[in-house]
């Protein structure tokens, strides 16, 4: 006889675990089912690991850099293999808290390959087969690195991200394809240690959904720093010579090629799919992607769907918070989070976050405004670290004042832009005095609170992703 639960998560990434647990606090009976370790794509092969990469190479730059406030290194090195072994403890130690986090909550965790079968069954295929029925059932089983369809991606020197991970020393050369987040921040980490890098975006420019001004101020840092960017560059396949990749590719009408060691093919991730469903049991579904009400609920009735396995933000963030909402939604609460402002970080340097919309996006809307911008060279704490180069850009409601958006180059932007999030999710104006009740928004999570308000005066204190709603205290 299969065990029945109030609600089953197949797979505990960022979403899944976090489901599971709001769903287990909320009194229901709960049962997470994972094949591979507890955090996703986010704790094991994605934001964790790669933002130990970029602490470990920006700081081996900045000692490197030292001199300028008047403190001499010689012989600057770094040792890979423990950079390495610092990333692999930062994750295990993650995961281990994760799995604690389950069982303190009294979440059940099933160890193996969730499949979904009608009528609410879930079959588990693991050391054995067993299946286990559900009133609900949450999909998060997450994404999967994007191949290109082009000649030479089956290559052994062509890389996703999850298997450059792996690699267990510095490339001396590194071509990346495509100029998005996963791109600059490999690019960001890799150049730093040495390596000669080169971006290939088919795009106009990089990071293509952020701000044209922060894409065009990235670009010039990153040549700065040695690497070489190709924008409206349509990559035509990669060939092997020797032990060297040969890329090609067309750039303003221009076939051309660069070599390098390794290729990673960085373009985005694509929902995981792969046995999630058995036949006659999938969902309404569109290229790939499963298809869900306001509610996050399929054509399924009962099986719900969230993260990177539904269209919108593919962010770790975002995934956590649909969560957090759908179980509540079970339990028959009201949602504590506002879905609708999901801000964007990119952890490069200076660091990258969006909230809202850009300048640009507002203008094909439809949508009158002005904006205010604040040079971070006038900022004191950026000229005693030496991080001034960027900016704090707000786009507001030419009539209204509404803050609508707010873009942000600068040190400490993904700390900050939670602020805007909240500014943003409560519809704040330049002289708003009196806001009764702050809705919170979306925060990136692991956020340190530490904030600054150019352009605006007034100071909401933060709200984390996980609190309910509360009054707070707004000073001019």
């Amino acid at each position: 006889m299969s065990e029945k639960f109030d609600v089953v998560v197949i797979g505990a990434g960022p979403g899944g675990y976090v489901a599971a647990i709001k769903s287990a606090k909320l009194g229901m009976k709960t049962a997470v089912i994972e094949e591979r370790e507890v955090g996703g794509t986010c704790l094991n092969r994605g934001c964790i690991p790669a933002k130990a990469m970029i602490h470990a190479s920006t700081l081996y730059r900045e000692i490197k850099e030292a001199d300028r406030f008047g403190i001499s290194a010689s012989d600057v090195t770094y040792d890979f293999e423990k950079i390495l072994e610092y990333k692999e403890q930062t994750t295990g130690q993650l995961v281990q808290g994760v799995e604690q986090l389950l069982q303190a909550n009294g979440v059940t965790r099933y160890y193996g390959k969730g499949t979904l079968f009608e009528g609410k069954k879930v079959k588990i295929t693991g050391n054995e087969e067993q299946f286990v029925e559900a009133e609900n059932v949450i999909l998060a089983s997450g994404s999967k690195p994007l191949i290109l369809p082009i000649r030479g991606m089956d290559l052994p020197r062509v890389l996703t991200s999850d298997e450059l991970f792996k690699l267990r020393e510095v490339p001396k050369s590194l071509v990346i394809i495509g100029g998005g987040v996963i791109s600059v921040e490999f690019a960001t980490v890799y150049s730093a240690l040495g390596s000669k890098v080169t971006i290939l975006e088919a795009m106009p420019r990089l990071v293509p959904n952020m701000d044209k001004e922060i894409a065009q101020n990235l670009k010039l840092i990153l040549k700065k720093r040695g690497v070489e960017s190709h924008t409206s560059a349509a990559v035509q396949g990669v060939h092997m010579e020797g032990d060297t990749c040969v890329c090609t590719f067309v750039e303003k009408e221009k076939e051309q090629t660069v070599e390098a060691e390794y290729v990673l093919c960085a373009v985005g991730r694509c929902p995981n799919t792969d046995g999630l469903f058995a036949e006659g049991a999938a969902p309404d579904m569109e290229r790939g992607r499963v298809l869900v009400n306001d509610k996050f609920e399929s054509s399924i009735p009962g099986v719900y769907a969230i993260g990177d396995l539904i269209f919108g933000a593919q962010l770790a963030h975002a995934a956590s918070a649909q969560g957090i909402v759908v179980a509540e939604q079970l339990a028959g609460k009201e949602p504590s989070v506002n879905l609708d402002v999901v801000p964007g970080c990119v952890y490069t340097d200076p660091e990258i976050a969006s909230a809202g919309i850009t300048e640009d996006a507002a203008k094909e809307q439809g949508i009158k405004v002005k904006t205010g911008k604040f040079i971070m060279s006038a900022n004191g704490k950026s000229l005693i670290t030496k991080e001034e180069r960027g900016f704090i850009k707000i786009v507001a409601d030419e009539e209204t004042d509404v803050i609508l958006g707010a873009q942000m180059m600068c040190a400490r932007a993904t700390d900050m832009v939670g602020e805007f999030v909240t500014a943003i999710a409560n519809k704040a104006f330049k002289g708003d005095k009196k806001l009764k009740k702050v809705v919170i928004g979306v925060h990136i999570r692991r956020i340190m609170k530490e904030s600054e308000k150019p352009w605006k005066k007034q100071r909401v204190e933060r709200s984390t992703l996980y609190q309910r709603k509360r009054n707070r205290t707004v000073q001019q």
